[in-house]
């Protein structure tokens, strides 16, 4: 198996060590594993491309890329230009902390995977939910780490043949405890954590200019039973399909009573 990996908290980052890790498991003596992950941390910019800049990249080592850009650039060097064929899947993380609920709709991780659906290529996305038990270890991956390959083997097995235009990519998300303590996997919903949302906040530096912090919410709200961040506070790795499709097809058939 070829497998392309990326993230969006930059070639650096210790997630990016544990996703080579898991992905050279599941490509096997035989596989490859290609890495084209940005230069500079990418955290928050969803699925964000650079078409109005262009994208400096550089060859890091065999099969190993870092581009100036966002992981959804990464994913189109990977596929564009780094790589002679497509490859067989497109992974993207370990994030460090979760993309659980509303999380998803701003990460760069799921970004890279949309953009590999859209493209055409089997894609999932991995983040590692960090809370008390975890946060603090020597090994806060550990449960992506250690739970990582053999999920993905079953996800890869149960995938079914996807002829849509939208293409199904897959948001996987690893509970805030040790190795040991995760209790399974459970399909999700994408949840809702009321009251988490990102705000800003105002200050002003010593020059008298103000600039903004953007904030997040507590991680720890509790969401509704079946959704991936209920399943991951309880425990549990949640795997949630998603498509790029954003129609609301129960508001597009209210909407028939205004045709004309």
């Amino acid at each position: 198996m070829r497998i392309l990996i990326t993230n969006d908290d930059g070639i650096s980052a210790p997630g990016l060590m544990v996703l080579e890790d898991i992905a050279t498991e599941l490509a096997g003596p035989d596989g490859e594993v290609w890495t084209v992950a940005p230069a500079f941390e990418q955290s928050g910019v969803g699925h964000c491309i650079s078409y109005t800049k262009p994208t400096m990249m550089s060859r890091l080592g065999p099969r190993r890329f870092a581009a100036e850009g966002s992981p959804a650039d990464c994913v189109l060097a990977g596929l564009h230009v780094v790589m002679d064929s497509p490859p067989d899947l497109v992974l993207s993380g370990v994030n460090r902390g979760n993309n659980s609920a509303e999380n998803a709709l701003y990460s760069g991780t799921l970004g890279a995977a949309m953009e590999a659906a859209l493209q055409g290529v089997p894609a999932m996305a991995l983040s590692q939910y960090f809370g008390p038990d975890n946060k603090n270890s020597d090994t806060p991956f550990e449960a992506a780490a250690v739970h990582g390959a053999d999920l993905l083997r079953k996800i890869l097995a149960t995938m079914p043949q996807d002829p849509a235009d939208y293409r199904l990519f897959y948001n996987i998300n690893f509970p805030p405890v040790m190795a040991d303590q995760v209790k399974g996997v459970r399909a999700a919903t994408q949840g809702f954590r009321p009251g988490t949302g990102f705000h800003a906040e105002p200050k002003v530096s010593p020059a008298g200019r103000q600039y903004l912090w953007i904030l997040g919410g507590d991680q720890r709200r509790p969401t509704r039973p079946g959704s991936d961040a209920a399943a991951n506070l309880d425990g549990y790795i949640s795997v949630t399909p998603m498509r790029a499709d954003l129609t609301d097809h129960a508001a597009l058939k209210a909407l028939k009573d205004i045709e004309e």
